[in-house]
């Protein structure tokens, strides 16, 4: 079957594509607003874009008045955020800080976390996460009725029992977000398989 984004509602096109572009690493921003209070919310349109400067994005979209949501305006008024990541641990928290808390009230309170402060930006870190990216905010690219966030990964987070020699990581599996609105995975079931190089695809043998 062949479907035309331009015939369908956007709520559809929603639905075909955070169903069909899966999974999805799920962004845990806490940002601050300019009376100090924490807000924290996930968002699955996310992914990392660049290793030199560390570079990641988020996607945000409008709330149902039309206007930006919280984090959205905190991270533009004040340049910092920090994505922490969720695991299974995590998860019933995350999703009651998915609710539409008011801009007075803070997702941390409601959630029942504990912060922690930054090293490189005003903006705390949830205490319980394994890992947490402190980031500096480059740019803002409105997209339709979304807001691509381009941020700068200024200083890493990640839990000591997770270090591995050389920076590997042992054991993180975080949560993924799957079909719209309420389909999620977990990350245990993997597999390892080495690249190959040019030269050994040039040496296979056919069969």
């Amino acid at each position: 079957m062949q479907i035309d984004p331009a015939a369908n509602s956007p709520a559809d096109n929603y639905k075909l594509l955070t169903n069909l572009v899966i999974p999805r690493p799920i962004a845990w921003v806490s940002s601050r607003n300019a009376d100090g209070l924490v807000n924290l919310a996930p968002f699955s349109f996310f992914n990392a874009v660049g290793a030199d400067p560390v570079y990641l994005i988020i996607s945000v979209g409008q709330n149902d008045a039309g206007e930006n949501k919280d984090t959205t305006r905190n991270i533009i008024a004040n340049g910092e955020f920090v994505v922490n990541l969720v695991t299974e641990e995590l998860f019933d928290a995350m999703n009651i800080s998915a609710a539409d808390f008011p801009p007075d009230q803070s997702e941390l309170d409601a959630a029942q976390l504990a912060s922690l402060p930054s090293v490189r930006i005003s903006v705390p870190r949830v205490a319980k996460a394994q890992v947490s990216l402190e980031c500096k905010l480059v740019s803002t690219q409105l997209l339709g009725k979304n807001t691509l966030i381009i941020g700068e990964v200024v200083m890493f987070h990640v839990a000591d029992a997770l270090l591995g020699p050389r920076f590997h990581i042992n054991h993180f599996a975080p949560i993924g977000r799957l079909g719209s609105p309420s389909v999620y995975c977990r990350t245990t079931d993997r597999f390892d398989v080495r690249r190959i190089s040019y030269a050994e695809w040039l040496g296979r043998t056919p069969e």
